[in-house]
């Protein structure tokens, strides 16, 4: 009986009068019994049945529905595989799609824009969550590829345009567009300029914008909008619809990195203009694991106070290989294990339990503004730790300069899971951190290479410039 009712032709059937006694339907067929659950499905005409699957608010997660109120843009954020592209599908075909086939519907004029012609067609049209895979086969369009045009049988027509191609946009109007990775246009805000122009048919043109998010200025400024609302969900949202072993070798692999946090959990991560360090840069300088080291050490930055809106303790773990000339040198940066709000005990211990961890022989930190006490407290938790006291002459964004450097030179790695260190890197510049707060990750992170790298170094210069 099943396999009759999917071979018939679907008759022509007003979805607006079937979606809302079917939405009550599905939503109590999800928690409801295997025996009821069929009993329902009975119940229900072949019409009913064969609609069920395209009315997309019965099923669509909540990132994948349009916010109310009265917006212009609705940005959806997401990681790789969270159903974005699904979302804007079924948005356009929505503003598209009338009550009936042959019935208008809110929009006529539409855009479809991606980061190519070729990302437009092979994704938000015949992609498997394309407009055609989406569409009831009463309601398909058809694809014109000489035109670059997606027409329904209402009359209604989405144009495709590349956003590498801005002047594309002028002389054409629309009502409606969805506009796809917006965060990867090479021409990004030319050609939103231009859609903002062409946007003018109709009642309250509208655009949806499906993107994996990237700091990129237009994206920044597009969020801080007053027209404009935003949804977001991470990549384990739609794991429904993805392959498990998708979600395991990607979290193992990316999972407390800024790229998986971007990528996969659909954060906005901000670099800073003049930032010592990029996310770019860090990605490529990452490794999952670590040669012998020739020394470790654990570097503190002790927070002045105490409590949960007092700044943390920056605690980083660095190891080297400092074999043969200091330019051969290689450092590897192997955990934050920095606390927030802790009391002085209390990152002493987290201090000396990340030395017993990784095997560290000393423990360096900075004593401008706790001087002896510093060091009084850690030897309260361990009497014969090695530790030497730094005392920093100079402001952060100089003591990070020659750190950055080695960055640059390709000399140091980082481990997994130091995500929260690499958002303060991306925010510190020659002149200051900023960020929000302190940047007491980073210090520690300065701290530890200074003591592994830069110091050593430099005393084994030293003698040759005395000789000279």
């Amino acid at each position: 009986m099943q396999n009759k009712r999917k071979a018939q032709k679907p008759k022509t059937a007003d979805l607006t009068s079937m979606r809302q006694g079917m939405k009550s339907a599905a939503a109590w067929l999800a928690s409801a019994p295997p025996a009821m659950e069929q009993r329902l499905l009975n119940r229900l005409s072949d019409d009913a049945l064969r609609a069920m699957p395209y009315l997309f608010d019965l099923w669509a997660l909540p990132h994948q529905l349009p916010p109310q109120g009265d917006w212009r843009t609705w940005v959806i954020l997401g990681g790789r595989g969270a159903g974005k592209t699904r979302a804007g599908a079924e948005w356009l075909r929505a503003q598209a799609e009338g009550a009936t086939p042959l019935a208008p519907g809110r929009a006529e004029r539409l855009a479809l824009i991606g980061e190519t012609y070729d990302q437009v067609r092979d994704v938000m049209i015949q992609g498997d969550s394309g407009l055609l895979a989406c569409a009831p086969p009463d309601r398909r369009p058809m694809w014109k590829a000489s035109e670059r045009k997606l027409i329904w049988t209402n009359g209604a027509m989405a144009q495709a345009f590349s956003a590498s191609d801005p002047e594309a946009l002028r002389g054409p109007q629309f009502d409606a567009a969805w506009a796809d990775e917006l965060a990867k246009w090479k021409k990004g805000q030319d050609c939103w300029d231009m859609l903002q122009f062409a946007l003018r048919l109709g009642q309250h043109p509208q655009v949806c914008v499906t993107t994996t998010p990237r700091n990129v200025a237009l994206l920044r400024r597009l969020l801080a909008l007053p027209t404009t609302v935003q949804t977001h969900a991470a990549t384990e949202a739609n794991r429904a619809n993805l392959a498990p072993s998708f979600i395991a070798d990607v979290r193992a692999r990316y999972a407390g990195s800024r790229l998986g946090r971007q990528e996969l959990d659909g954060e906005l991560l901000e670099d800073v203009q003049g930032a010592l360090w990029s996310a770019a840069q860090l990605e490529k300088l990452r490794k999952d694991a670590h040669p012998p080291l020739s020394r470790v050490v654990v570097a503190v930055d002790p927070a002045v106070s105490a409590g949960k809106a007092s700044d943390a303790c920056g605690i980083v773990v660095v190891g080297a290989i400092t074999d043969g000339p200091p330019q051969d040198w290689r450092a590897f940066v192997l955990a934050d294990c920095t606390v927030q709000g802790a009391q002085p005990l209390a990152w002493a211990r987290a201090a000396i339990a990340a030395r017993d961890e990784y095997g560290a022989d000393r423990l360096v930190a900075e004593v401008n503004q706790g001087g002896a006490l510093v060091e009084s407290v850690l030897r309260q938790v361990d009497p014969l730790v090695p530790f030497r006291a730094l005392h920093a002459s100079r402001g952060k964004g100089a003591r990070a300069e020659p750190v950055a450097a080695l960055y640059e030179q390709g000399r140091v790695t980082h481990l997994p899971g130091l995500g929260e260190l690499e958002d303060q890197m991306c925010q510190m510049t020659a002149r200051g951190f900023q960020g929000q707060g302190s940047p007491d990750r980073l210090d520690a992170l300065v701290w530890a290479l200074h003591e592994l790298m830069i110091r050593p170094a430099s005393d084994l210069r030293i003698p040759r410039a005395r000789m000279l």
